[in-house]
């Protein structure tokens, strides 16, 4: 069984971080012992075997399973059967549908947490974690562990932590070359860029006779979001109990104003005739398109083109840094055949040497600072040459409230979004975002009684209203 990290300042860490409850006092390794639980006059039949449930790519996955055959092959405890979905949503469809059971230890997404907990399926692990010297003070930033904290206790450890970034294709968005001719373009090694910088490199991309485009972002909330958050404005009417999507506030429209300029312009970005034709992603592995928004799973991908040179850089700042991000965390059913061996292997998961071999894969950006800042995770010498910006972007992420009805939103709200960002004609900014908003209510707050039918449909012919010109819309 591998040998967990030193215990420094987990016990500190906990507390500071408000994850115990009032009811259970902190203690130090100076503390008197707790009193021996006297023991069961019946004992409960030995565990033999625990499931572990992940989800991935085939070569992350395959990680996954040398870290249980690993398990398996050295330590004492129960051995581990690991299931494996190809996704995401294909782990949520089966587990909430009742097709599979939910697994001792599961990987998942923050977006399920509010669900989770809801359904009451998961216990806490701080405390388990903690006896098993699981290092929180050092080991992992404060944002991480709050990302998967709620009622004052760590539900869940997180496990990969990945911002929304920038990737842009070097030939095509080629900052030297800007440089000397006098546009506005960020130093070599920048840490950050403003938006001014993206809006010129999105310009100098997009080249009519060659048939590239300079940016792509996707018109769904986490697309808008950071621009949104970085130009003043929020994304929601409240950061921990939201009841409205905020679009339609004098900050949020403000900040997309600035940010439509560029992302409405059909001669910078892809259009919907040209989406359709081909995703996003290929058009930028054929090298057609200057930049886009995505995690660090695209790396992998993007590293098997031939002949693709891109890099990465931060989302661009309108006022101040923001981004949002893929979390993950590794968590513990509240049915576990046996919670101390179930901790026991969720401790030996997120060991150092556990989550190298997944990060070796290239998808995971690890919520572990120690192989973040390893060169396991930044891999010099390959693609992309700055990956050290996903390390200091997860400072800027904005996490959101846990939303179990997150995915019915986002739906909801797809059309206007899309009219905000393909919509032809003159937009109206002011009728469109109160429009989104208005979607929003009723989901994210079943005790809406909406005063009057939302305003007229995307479809309906466009305002002249103020708002974002057409002259630079698509």
């Amino acid at each position: 069984m591998r040998a967990s990290r030193a215990r420094r300042t987990a016990v500190g860490a906990v507390c500071l971080l408000g994850l115990v409850p009032a009811a259970v006092a902190c203690t130090s390794d100076s503390d008197p012992a707790r009193p021996t639980p006297r023991p069961s006059s019946t004992s409960p039949a030995p565990v033999t075997h625990l499931t572990f449930g992940v989800y991935g790519p085939r070569s992350e996955t395959a990680a996954f399973r040398s870290t249980v055959e690993e398990w398996n092959a050295f330590s004492e405890g129960p051995e581990v059967h690991l299931r494996v979905w190809s996704t995401h949503e294909e782990f949520r469809e089966a587990v909430e549908s009742g097709t599979s059971e939910l697994p001792d230890v599961f990987l998942t997404s923050r977006t399920d947490l509010r669900w989770l907990l809801d359904q009451e399926l998961t216990q806490p692990v701080d405390e388990l974690l903690d006896e098993r010297g699981i290092d929180f003070g050092d080991g992992y930033s404060r944002e991480a562990l709050q990302a998967f904290s709620a009622d004052a206790r760590l539900q869940c450890m997180p496990y990969g932590v990945s911002p929304m970034v920038v990737y842009y294709n070097k030939h095509l968005v080629n900052f030297d070359r800007m440089r000397k001719r006098g546009l506005d373009a960020p130093e070599p090694d920048a840490t950050s860029w403003s938006f001014d910088q993206f809006a010129a490199a999105a310009k100098f991309a997009s080249r009519p006779a060659r048939g590239t485009k300079g940016v792509h972002v996707d018109a769904t909330l986490p697309g808008l979001a950071p621009f949104i958050e970085s130009g003043g404005g929020s994304v929601f009417d409240d950061g921990t109990d939201p009841t409205s999507l905020s679009f339609a506030s004098d900050d949020s429209q403000a900040a997309l104003e600035r940010t439509l300029e560029v992302l409405r312009d059909p001669k910078v970005t892809l259009d919907e005739r040209e989406q359709a034709q081909q995703s996003a992603l290929k058009w930028f592995e054929q090298g057609r398109l200057g930049m886009i928004a995505g995690y660090r799973s695209l790396v992998p991908q993007l590293r098997l083109v031939p002949g693709l040179e891109w890099d990465v850089l931060p989302m661009p700042v309108l006022d101040s840094s923001a981004t949002v991000g893929d979390v993950s965390g590794l968590c513990l059913s509240r049915k576990a055949a046996s919670t101390p061996a179930a901790a026991d292997f969720l401790a030996d998961e997120l060991s150092v040497e556990a989550v190298t071999r997944v990060t070796r894969t290239g998808y995971l950006a690890p919520a572990n600072l120690e192989v973040a800042l390893s060169d396991t995770f930044l891999q010099p010498g390959r693609q992309p040459e700055h990956s050290a910006v996903f390390n200091s972007a997860v400072r800027s992420m904005d996490y959101g409230p846990l939303i179990d009805d997150l995915g019915r939103l986002e739906e909801a709200v797809e059309p206007d979004l899309r009219e905000l960002l393909y919509g032809s004609g003159t937009l109206d900014l002011d009728t469109v975002t109160q429009r989104i908003d208005e979607t929003s209510r009723p989901i994210l707050d079943p005790t809406y009684t909406p005063s009057a039918s939302p305003s007229s449909s995307p479809s309906s012919s466009p305002s002249t209203s103020p708002g974002a010109s057409g002259s630079s819309g698509g």
